[in-house]
């Protein structure tokens, strides 16, 4: 099974800054692990997905979008 490596990855949650203020959603959003669908396809159209004991498949589109199905 191939892992993909995210492409950013500092961390998944940014604490209050020293003046209290929480992160916009924009910042939380920049800090989650990103990956690209290509890298996840492995330069294919499809990708599968585990997750627990179901596995999801990733498909590509014509269009460039993205299906997630059981």
């Amino acid at each position: 099974m191939r892992i993909a490596q995210p492409l950013s990855h500092d961390r998944c949650f940014a604490p209050e800054d020293e003046a209290g203020k929480a992160p916009s959603a924009m910042e939380l959003l920049a800090n989650m692990p990103t990956y690209r669908a290509e890298d996840l396809c492995d330069g294919g159209i499809e990708a599968r997905i585990v997750l627990g004991q179901q596995a999801y498949s990733l498909r590509i589109t014509k269009a460039g979008k993205l299906i997630l199905t059981k």
